[in-house]
């Protein structure tokens, strides 16, 4: 083998070092992260991998597809905690091989690496990939059906290639609903054709069978879920199912891009995103924008598919009124794709290696002021903090940890200099991720998973009480140590009380409820009640069914979940 074959498997293994970092030593923490786990658990529990549940309610809001990989994951791997992170892990590496490949294919091995370094050391890409969160495995997906239609398309490879894009936008749909953005680069791979632009290769007219053959892919991917759930559906006498399917179909997908009820932010707020969580790479977009233009301008036809694909995925999300910043994620790799040939050529100029410098300089003081801080001083900032996350203090590896990760910047900087800017990067944001992984993550994991209070709950029940749920958030169930009866997240919560008020009643002596603070009812005996705990900024309670007076009617008069949390 080649020398330079090695540079695929060479990177890959040091991105899994990299993006691996701490696998296994932390407990899922919110937003996202419990709620996945907590389904993906359940369904190897139960067996039931059809219709994910939240406890006793259907979950809606996303297709099962994320949920069914962590729970293969669970299942081979029988540990929870290297389960839910794998799934991203792998999908990350998966993009980043697509990306060297494709930019290999397109113009040459120099230009791969350096576009999947730059892919690789991007914020929002690497922090993605360290998440149990479903947005890695959807960008893998839309990367890979890129993949597929730009081989098939732009370098007229085997058919099999442009419907292996089709079929991947499918699988990508039926993770999350913008499966199918890939799709949006057909006009632009038919334009250039017709106009003759450069690097499109002579191609016949596909026949009116072959024509069909990509939509059948993509119904065929799509089919995989919705084929079993509309028969279930169909056989079912539940009508809880029937709702699930106009809810997920419906609502949570066009609904909730033309009319979203959260996440309301400015037409260029996507523009704040790519400066702040795509650098180092957004440092670079200045040099390259005149120069992807130039290439238009010739007709280039990698560039004009590659970033104007890019382009229309910014308009896509753009046009919605609900944003977050991940929505713009899957444009990145293909951007990196078209800028690997000319980010050699751009390092080598100054301005570009002081703009690097200046990157590196500005973190490495940012965590050596905040480990100094945080070791030597006693910040009001931290203590306020760990309060709110119900922690007493940090340990002391921590800021040991952030002054170490400035030290190897500092390093980088004085070592590396102007022409050797880029290589001191990338050793900085990997001693950060390093960092984040094995001592940032695991130190606020027990208080941010949940793990500590529901430990602190446990012991104070001991191991005959019952436990109910009323308020309460992911975390929570994944982490209790019995089986615990919930009435209902996004129920009404009149009629969530109105079931624990029967259920505590049946058995007053042996049972509890767990609740935030800020739904316990006014004619409830407050002496009896016990404070759970602080966790992830709210205040938890455990109230024992003896506190319920027998004239006590629970019912609150709002009928909403206080701070319901929007995925």
């Amino acid at each position: 083998m080649r020398p330079d074959r090695w540079s695929l498997p060479l990177l890959l293994v040091f991105a899994a070092v990299v993006l691996g970092a701490g696998l296994g030593l932390r407990d899922p923490m919110p937003p996202d992260e419990p709620r996945f786990a907590l389904m993906a658990r359940d369904m190897v529990q139960s067996g039931d991998w059809l219709f994910p549940r939240r406890g006793v309610e259907l979950y809606s809001h996303k297709p099962p597809m994320f949920m069914w990989l962590q729970a293969a994951a669970y299942w081979a791997t029988g540990n929870l905690r290297i389960a839910f992170l794998l799934p991203s892990l792998l999908a990350s590496l998966l993009t980043l091989g697509l990306v060297w490949d494709l930019t290999r294919r397109l113009w040459n091995r120099r230009a791969a690496n350096w576009a999947a370094l730059a892919l690789l050391i991007t914020i929002q890409f690497a922090l993605q990939a360290r998440r149990g969160q479903i947005d890695s495995v959807v960008v893998a997906m839309i990367t890979a059906s890129m993949y597929g239609l730009v081989r098939h398309h732009l370098l007229a490879d085997r058919r099999r290639w442009g419907v292996l894009g089709w079929f991947m936008a499918g699988l990508g749909t039926i993770t999350k609903g913008v499966g199918f953005l890939p799709l949006l680069a057909l006009p632009l791979m038919a334009y250039a054709r017709r106009a003759g632009w450069q690097k499109i290769a002579a191609m016949t007219r596909p026949n009116r069978t072959a024509m069909w053959l990509g939509p059948f892919a993509f119904v065929a991917a799509a089919s995989l879920w919705l084929l079993p759930m509309f028969v279930s559906i169909a056989v079912s006498d539940d009508p809880n199912a029937a709702a699930y399917a106009n809810d997920l179909l419906l609502r949570q997908t066009a609904t909730r891009y033309a009319n979203p009820w959260h996440h309301h932010q400015p037409p260029w707020y996507f523009l704040s995103v790519i400066a702040t969580l795509w650098l180092p790479f957004a440092l670079a977009l200045p040099g390259l924008i005149p120069v992807w233009w130039q290439r238009l301008k010739r007709h280039d036809a990698r560039v004009l598919v590659l970033v104007g694909w890019a382009v229309l995925v910014l308009l896509f999300f753009s046009a919605s009124p609900g944003k977050r910043e991940v929505y713009i994620l899957p444009a990145l790799p293909m951007l990196c794709v078209a800028a690997g040939p000319w980010l050699p050529r751009m390092l080598r100029q100054r301005w570009m290696q002081l703009a690097l410098l200046g990157f590196t300089a500005l973190l490495t003081t940012a965590a050596m002021y905040a480990g100094l801080h945080a070791w030597l001083g006693d910040p009001s900032w931290l203590r306020r903090l760990l309060a709110s996350r119900g922690m007493s203090s940090l340990p002391i590896y921590v800021p040991i940890a952030l002054i170490g990760v400035g030290l190897v910047g500092l390093v980088s900087i004085i070592v590396g200099r102007m022409r050797g800017a880029a290589l001191g990067v990338l050793a900085f944001t990997s001693a950060l991720w390093a960092i984040h992984g094995y001592a940032l993550m695991p130190a606020i994991s027990d208080s941010s998973s949940g793990r500590s209070l529901m430990r602190s709950v446990g012991a104070r029940l001991g191991p005959d009480a019952e436990l109910g749920f009323i308020a309460w958030r992911e975390q929570h169930l994944l982490q209790a140590d019995r089986t615990v009866t919930t009435f209902g997240y996004e129920r009404n919560l009149g009629e969530q009380w109105a079931d624990a008020a029967r259920w505590l009643r049946d058995a007053p002596d042996r049972r509890w409820l767990f609740l935030q603070d800020d739904v316990l009812p006014a004619c409830v005996r407050a002496d009896t009640v016990i404070v759970a705990g602080v966790a992830n900024r709210r205040r938890f309670l455990l109230m024992p069914g003896i506190a319920l007076p027998a004239d006590c009617d629970p019912r609150p008069p709002a009928t909403d979940l206080p701070d319901e949390p929007i995925d």
